[in-house]
């Protein structure tokens, strides 16, 4: 089946929405000095304002999941995106920090929302054909929001003030939002499938077997098993590798890196999607990792080989998104694929920076890239062990 102009337009909004919920940790990430003279006597909490935005994601992910099987992802997408909005607008106020924080852990559900109904919807929108390169796109999001922050916010903000950048985030937010409902159509196969699959939530108990059947199922858990790991370490090794190089390099690596990732992505990732299934894809990208960083520990550090070790991981990001509806059939089945994962993206977001920062304190460089060989190597053991348990199951 043909990728339709209208078709084509609206997974490009869908993603847009994705660089939304992105922004929302690289607006706080990027800019943390302007953040720490924002709020010079909070210094020892300011780190709660980046990590406080995952707290619902943990709790919350399947509930989501569940959410939007039963009301529809339309329904989900646009009131996150409202809520987005909304939420950056006030912090564009620079309220007092307890108030910000707070403001941060509910703009954790717009941005659960989002990174749960957005694929949701690119996965069922996409014909077949298209479909790998679709969630591969969507993929990028977060990669290509942090380095759209650092081009073109980090200079906004410099000449206008942090509040700006928070101003701007709010109103493309907005827009994004006032696309898609312009765009989505009101009742599609997606969420009218998904209605039928999710079924109605019981409560408490019901929730909890739902967990456990999504977690159980070597379909439905195994692209956020994988995504786990990668989210262990993608944005703590955004924020450790530059470190560990020469400071005249310093402001390159930062830039390069996320640009390598989305580079590989887009294009060895995007081709080899056309020919291997997208978890052995994810095991390539997490062996790659693995080898790269046992050089990291057996040569000096380099620009070149920082950027490697970020540029191997553009092969897990679109992937791990392309199995979701490889491995997953139903729009109910992908929306809880997409609520797992959405738990373990932030549980890995969320624990990853502070391990490997101690890590690069305790033992430098060597100690962080023992750390990622072990993740990466049990994250391949792991997808190994589900893919079995598919096959006999």
């Amino acid at each position: 089946m043909a990728l339709s102009p209208r078709t084509a337009v609206l997974i490009v909004a869908l993603w847009a929405a994705g660089l939304c919920a992105a922004a929302q940790f690289a607006k706080i990430a990027v800019p943390f000095v302007e953040l720490r003279q924002a709020y010079p006597s909070s210094n020892s909490l300011l780190g709660l304002a980046l990590s406080s935005i995952s707290l619902l994601g943990i709790a919350l992910g399947m509930i989501v999941g569940l959410l939007v099987a039963r009301i529809g992802a339309r329904r989900v997408l646009l009131a996150s995106l409202a809520l987005g909005a909304l939420l950056s607008l006030f912090q564009a106020t620079l309220p007092p920090l307890p108030l910000l924080l707070v403001t941060r852990v509910l703009e954790g559900a717009s941005h659960l929302g989002l990174v749960v109904a957005a694929p949701t919807l690119i996965g069922t929108l996409a014909p077949p054909a298209w479909r790998g390169g679709a969630m591969t796109l969507w993929g990028t999001f977060f990669g290509v929001a942090f380095a759209l922050v650092a081009w073109i916010g980090l200079p906004l903000v410099q000449v206008h003030g942090l509040g700006s950048l928070f101003v701007a985030h709010g109103v493309i937010t907005a827009m994004v939002g006032l696309l898609l409902l312009w765009l989505l159509p009101r009742d599609n196969g997606a969420t009218s499938e998904a209605r039928g699959t999710g079924g109605a939530t019981k409560g408490a108990r019901d929730i909890l077997d739902r967990h456990w059947t999504a977690y159980a199922s070597p379909r439905i858990s195994a692209p956020a098993f994988g995504w786990l790991f990668y989210t262990f370490t993608f944005v703590a090794l955004l924020t450790v590798l530059p470190q560990s190089v020469a400071a005249a390099d310093r402001a390159f690596v930062a830039g390069a890196m996320p640009l390598a990732s989305i580079a590989i992505s887009m294009t060895l990732g995007v081709g080899l999607l056309r020919f291997l299934p997208a978890v052995t894809v994810v095991q390539i990208g997490f062996a790659v990792g693995g080898l790269v960083a046992m050089l990291l520990i057996a040569l000096p550090v380099s620009p070149a080989l920082c950027i490697a070790l970020i540029g191997s991981l553009g092969l897990v990001q679109g992937a791990s998104f392309a199995a979701i509806p490889q491995l997953n059939v139903t729009p109910g089945d992908q929306a809880m694929a997409n609520g797992v994962m959405a738990q373990m993206g932030n549980l890995g977001n969320i624990a990853g920076t502070p391990v490997l920062l101690a890590a690069l304190a305790m033992g430098g460089t060597a100690l962080v890239m023992a750390i990622i060989i072990g993740c990466y190597a049990v994250a391949i053991a792991v997808h190994s062990v589900l893919a079995r348990r598919r096959l006999t199951g």
